[in-house]
This record gives structure tokens, sequence and C-alpha cells, in this order.
């Protein structure tokens, strides 16, 4: 049984011992969960396991943080009377090679205020990006490869 799986069970598990059926008790019976996976399967291949819930909690903590932030700034020019737009269009070259992994990558930048992502080139390799604030293209570039992309990889590889 893989370790996911056998976190699933035990939260469901979790949720039947407690009488607690809502998200609540399901998140409560996922932590119970995890840390009795963690502690009784320590050396026998949960290290991967492990590796990837600290990846997911890391993707949505930053995307949460950057989404945060991207909200204060738009907020902020909407609400200023000078506006400090400097809209743009990039090109972001992809090291995501999937369907799936393209596609949350193109969907995180889309949720996030002031970005859109409008078109996967027909190689798969570039994704065309409308931004906003687009002061310096190659940094902006550098902030979705080393940020979302990058989590995005950790998440599915």
């Amino acid at each position: 049984m893989t370790p996911f799986l056998a976190n699933i069970l035990l939260a469901l598990a979790w949720m039947a011992l407690t009488g607690t059926y809502t998200a609540g008790g399901f998140f409560t019976g996922a932590l119970v969960g995890f840390f009795v996976l963690w502690i009784t399967r320590r050396g026998r291949g949960t290290t991967g396991y492990l590796t990837k819930v600290r990846a997911v909690a890391g993707f949505i903590a930053f995307f949460f943080r950057e989404l945060v932030l991207a909200n204060l700034r738009v907020a902020h020019d909407v609400l200023t009377p000078r506006h400090y737009m400097t809209p743009g269009i990039l090109a972001v070259p992809l090291d995501v090679e999937s369907d799936l992994e393209i596609t949350v990558l193109a969907t995180v930048i889309s949720l996030t205020p002031g970005s859109l992502s409008l078109h996967l080139a027909d190689d798969r390799r570039t994704l065309y990006v409308h931004a906003m604030y687009v002061d310096n293209p190659e940094a902006l570039v550098r902030e979705i490869k080393e940020g979302f992309e990058r989590r995005v990889r950790e998440v599915f590889r």
C-alpha cells in the first residue's frame, strides 16, 4: 500500500472513530495519519512521501504568499491616483514537460492577480504570459521560473 493511500485511509478512520465528518476532521486525521506513518515506517521507503508532502506544503505556502503580495500590489495600484502599471507579454521558456505540470503552472500564474497565461507554443517549450508589471522582463521570467515553475517540478517529480 502506498503511503499516500495509507494516509487517506488513516484520515478516514480518524473521522469514523471521532465521529467528526467535516473537512477539519479529515485534515486532523490526515495530520495524525502522517505522523503515524512517519513514526512507524521510518527507514522503510517513506522518505519520498515525506519529501512530497513537504514540497506540496511549500508550494501551497509560496502560492498563498504570492497571491497576497500580488493582491496588495494591484489594490495599491487601483487605489492610488497614479497608475504604476507597465504591462507586457513575456515568453517564459519551460522546463516542465507533462500536461499536468504545464496546466498547474499556467493555472497558478493565471490565479495570481496581475498575470495571465495566454498561450502555450506548439512545441510546448514556451508559455506566453501577460503581466501588469513588467519593469524588468528578464527578472520577471526568472522570478516565474525560480518561483512557480521550480515548485511545480518539486511537487510532480
